[in-house]
């Protein structure tokens, strides 16, 4: 299992980079590792407005439909639109190409985990 450091993750397994304003949000390679293969996913449209916890998106794969959440409060400035094409890309780098939307933030979820904190939450769940 990959958990990158410099990124903050959520209980849901997505993952969040910050850049100044923005953060650049996707899942983690444990949530594709879950998932299976990825056929299919659907990206929300820029300029929507999304609180902390709302769902964003769909990834689907072999075995499931799942939805994928935010991590923050703001505006999606941009989004993936390669994974149209490549949905694929999320299973082989979920971390760099497979990003999903990037988002200008107001606010960050309080349940944010750093990589530690994520690495040990993936423990207790898998118990």
């Amino acid at each position: 299992m990959n958990v990158k450091a410099n990124l903050y993750y959520t209980k849901d397994h997505e993952w969040a980079e910050f850049n100044g304003d923005v953060a650049t949000v996707g899942i983690s390679d444990h949530a594709q590792g879950q998932l299976g293969d990825i056929v299919f996913v659907e990206l929300p449209e820029t300029g929507n407005t999304v609180k902390a916890g709302d769902a964003l998106g769909v990834v689907e794969s072999t075995k499931a439909v799942s939805d994928f959440y935010s991590p923050v409060d703001g505006a999606i400035i941009e989004v993936n639109s390669a994974l149209t094409d490549s949905p694929e890309k999320l299973n082989q780098d979920p971390y760099s190409a497979g990003w999903l939307v990037k988002i200008k933030f107001t606010k960050k979820s309080p349940e944010l985990m750093d990589a530690k904190t994520y690495e040990n939450y993936l423990k207790e769940e898998h118990k």
